[in-house]
C-alpha cells in the first residue's frame, strides 16, 4: 500500500503513484449451469491482482440468454478498467448507462456484477460480506421450507418429515401453485397450458391448511404462497379465511399490477403478508414499506440488482418495522443464496430465509455453499461470499433450451391468466 509523505517543501507526496494500488476490472465471465430443474447465471469477475475474482448470481431461470447477452455485449465493455472498490458508482452507473432502467434482465446482469464486487471486496479486506455490512447481529438465520402434496393428508405429511429434520416454518401448498385441476370444467378442445382455477383453489387450500394445521404441533409455523393467482377481491376474502390458522405470513397475494387492494387487505384482516418477489422497480415497494401495508419485503436479490440495493431496502423496511424474507427459490444459484445469508445475519430487521434444500451434486459444484442445521443456515467465515465454482463440474450440466410451461398458465376457459 501507499502511503502519504510530506517533502521539503511542506507538501503531501505519496512514496509511489497511488495508481498502482488500484485494482481494476480486467474481464467479466459468465458460466451457465444447470445441476437441478433451475437455469443458473453466475458471473465471474476477475482482476488485474492475479488469481483475485468475485463471484454474483444473475440468475433470471427465464431469461437465461437474456441476462448472458446483456453482461457480455453491454456491461462487460462498460467495466473493463474500472476500479473494484466503486461498488456503488458502479452500481449507479451500470443501471443508468443504458438509459432505460429497472427491467429484470439488466437488474439481473448489474446484480451478477455487484455481488462480485462485494465477494471482490470481502476477499481484499480478508472479512466476509457480513463483517462489510456491519457485522453480525444473529448467529444464523432461520429458514422455511416447502412441503406439497396431492391432496392435504401427503401435504400433512409431508410436513411432518420437514419437521422431523428440525425445520420449524413450513411453506404449505397443494398440487403446485394453482392446486389439484382434476375435475376442471372446460370448454372443448381447450389450448395448451398449465390449468388453474381461483375459486376451487381458494376453497382446496383453505381445506389443506385445516387438516395441516390439525396435526402439526402449534410451535411449528404455517405459510403458505398464493403466487399472485387469485383476483384481488378474492385473495381479501382469502386472507380473511386464512386468518384462523395464525399463519407466519402469507406470501405475495397480489400481482404487482394490483398492489392498491393491499389496503382493503389491511384493513380486513390481520393475516401477516409477505411481497416483493416479481418486483424489479423501487416504486412498487415503497409505498407498501411506508403506508406499512406488509410485514416482509422477499424481493428476488438479484432480480432487483444485488446486494448494494437489498442493503438499502432492509435498512428502509427497518425504519417501519417491516422485516426481511427475500426469495430463495432453486432459481436463486447457490452464489445468490451465499449473498442471502449474509443479508440476514447482518440485518436487524430480518425475518425468515426462504430455502430450496439444493441436491448434494450442487453442494460438490459450489463448494462453501452453506448448509442448513436444525433449521437455521450458517455461515462459513471465509472472506467474500466465502462461496466458489467448480467449473468442471458446472459444464458437465449445460443449461436446456426450451420454452418454459408452467408459465403458460390459463383459467378454466382456457383464457390466459398471471401465473
Amino acid at each position: 500500500m501507499a502511503y502519504v509523505g510530506v517533502d521539503s517543501a511542506g507538501h503531501s507526496v505519496a512514496n509511489r503513484n497511488m495508481m498502482a494500488d488500484v485494482v481494476t476490472i480486467s474481464d467479466v465471465q459468465v458460466i451457465l449451469t444447470q445441476p437441478g430443474s433451475s437455469r443458473l447465471v453466475i458471473v465471474r469477475v476477475l482482476t488485474s491482482e492475479p488469481g483475485l475474482y468475485g463471484l454474483g448470481c444473475a440468475t433470471f431461470t427465464q431469461r437465461t440468454f437474456a441476462v448472458q447477452a446483456a453482461i457480455e455485449r453491454h456491461l462487460k465493455p462498460f467495466l473493463i478498467g474500472r476500479d473494484v472498490d466503486r461498488i456503488e458508482e458502479l452500481w449507479q452507473m451500470s443501471m443508468v448507462h443504458g438509459y432505460w432502467r429497472n427491467g429484470p434482465v439488466l437488474n439481473n446482469a448489474i446484480s451478477g456484477v455487484d455481488q462480485a464486487l462485494w465477494d471482490i471486496k470481502g476477499k481484499r479486506a480478508g472479512m466476509p460480506v457480513y463483517q462489510l455490512l456491519g457485522g453480525k447481529v444473529r448467529e444464523a438465520a432461520a429458514v422455511y421450507v416447502h412441503a406439497d402434496g396431492s391432496d392435504p393428508q401427503a401435504v400433512a405429511d409431508d410436513a411432518q418429515s420437514l419437521v422431523e429434520q428440525g425445520y420449524r416454518h413450513v411453506r404449505v401448498q397443494m398440487g403446485g401453485y394453482g392446486g389439484p385441476v382434476s375435475g376442471m370444467h372446460r370448454p372443448k378442445d381447450p389450448p395448451d397450458g398449465n390449468y388453474f382455477d381461483p375459486r376451487s383453489y381458494s376453497r382446496a387450500m383453505l381445506e389443506m391448511i385445516d387438516h395441516v394445521r390439525g396435526r402439526l404441533d402449534v410451535s411449528i409455523e404455517l405459510l403458505h404462497d398464493v403466487h399472485e393467482r387469485l383476483h384481488p377481491i378474492d385473495a381479501v376474502q382469502f386472507a380473511k379465511d386464512v386468518e384462523p390458522y395464525r399463519l407466519f405470513f402469507l406470501e405475495d397475494p397480489l400481482a404487482p399490477e394490483d398492489i392498491g387492494w393491499f389496503n382493503t387487505i389491511r384493513q380486513q384482516t390481520a393475516t401477516p403478508l409477505a411481497m416483493g418477489e416479481l418486483f424489479n422497480n423501487p416504486h412498487e415497494w415503497r409505498p407498501l414499506i411506508t403506508r406499512q401495508l406488509i410485514d416482509f419485503v422477499r424481493m428476488h436479490v438479484s432480480q432487483i440488482g444485488g446486494i448494494t440495493p437489498a442493503r438499502k431496502v432492509a435498512e428502509f423496511a427497518d425504519t417501519f418495522g417491516i422485516r426481511t424474507a427475500w426469495h430463495g427459490p432453486s432459481d436463486t444459484s447457490p452464489i445468490g443464496h451465499a449473498a442471502n445469508l449474509h443479508l440476514d445475519v447482518w440485518a436487524p430487521n430480518f425475518g425468515i430465509q426462504e430455502w430450496y434444500r439444493p441436491a448434494e451434486v450442487e453442494y460438490e459444484m459450489f463448494p462453501g455453499m452453506p448448509r442448513v442445521e436444525d433449521g437455521y443456515l450458517y455461515p462459513n467465515d471465509q472472506p467474500g461470499l466465502g462461496i466458489e465454482i467448480d467449473e468442471g463440474l458446472a459444464a458437465k450440466f449445460p443449461v436446456d433450451e426450451i420454452v418454459e410451461q408452467w408459465t403458460q398458465t390459463r383459467l378454466p376457459d382456457g383464457g390466459p391468466a398471471r401465473p
